[in-house]
């Protein structure tokens, strides 16, 4: 199935400094985050990607027009005459399409701007592209399969820290919560569709809640609750704790790279 990834946003909280590299090209170990999105996808063998671009398109089209093999695979330097003989590749099989889908575009604006290299396609695959997983792709592809929904979205446990208190009116607190034990779920995205998403998405309406609302009345529209690894990497807080997991080889959403997969990972929400 093509892969749609949502690649346009400013990504203002994870910047540091000056630094205008776009949010998805903030790197994790020695590739960037959209790297590993798009990784996850072609480790179950969907490798057909559209990239919907906003700001910092230059950025992302220069790093895989002058992509670097060597930085995450092993290989043999012949000679020394810059010959490389690699033991293995990243993304020799990957189609990927650059659409540049303008720099204030909603999602689903961007997702109406890339229409036709997906909609005819039975179903396809959409993400943002800064939000990493472990999750089942096969059998989630499957529910959906069977399902009458049009779209498909991980449903995940509220990532907040912060502390929920019941008290009484005079303030006198009964009780501290977790967050997280809340009987709450928000969208995780990895979203699975089919081609009837367009016929709710409007010009100067995002994709969540808008389009999603008009699906809700017909039952078309599936979350597959979900309540393993999940990170959406929105701040430069976020990329920093990333990387460190990173660097001490904890990274469950590294599905293809068992090394860097500890046999029992701790789940990681904020």
């Amino acid at each position: 199935m093509k892969v749609v990834l949502f690649c346009g946003g400013l990504g203002m909280r994870m910047r540091e400094g000056t630094s205008n590299v776009p949010k998805p090209m903030a790197m994790i170990g020695d590739r960037p985050l959209l790297w590993h999105v798009m990784r996850y996808y072609a480790h179950f063998g969907h490798t057909d990607f559209v990239l919907a671009l906003g700001y910092g398109a230059a950025v992302v089209k220069d790093y895989f027009l002058h992509y670097d093999e060597t930085l995450s695979n092993d290989f043999t330097l012949v000679g020394g005459n810059g010959d490389v003989q690699l033991f293995s590749t990243d993304i020799t099989d990957w189609n990927i399409t650059f659409i540049d889908t303008g720099l204030k575009a909603t999602i689903g604006e961007r997702l109406m701007r890339v229409r036709k290299y997906v909609e005819d396609e039975p179903m396809f695959l959409a993400n943002y592209a800064d939000t990493l997983t472990d999750a089942p792709l096969p059998e989630m592809v499957e529910r959906f399969r069977e399902s009458a929904a049009a779209v498909s979205m991980l449903a995940v446990p509220p990532v907040s820290t912060h502390h929920i208190l019941e008290m009484s009116e005079d303030g006198s607190v009964s009780r501290v919560r977790d967050f997280r034990d809340l009987m709450t779920w928000e969208n995780g995205g990895y979203f699975i569709m089919r081609p009837e998403i367009f016929d709710v998405l409007r010009d100067g309406e995002d994709m969540v809640p808008h389009a999603f609302d008009r699906l809700i009345p017909d039952r078309k529209l599936l979350a597959q609750q979900y309540d393993g690894f999940w990170r959406a990497v929105d701040t430069f807080k976020d990329r920093a704790e990333m990387e460190e997991a990173y660097n001490h080889g904890n990274c469950p959403w590294m599905l293809w790279d068992s090394t860097r997969r500890p046999s029992l990972v701790p789940t990681q929400r904020a």
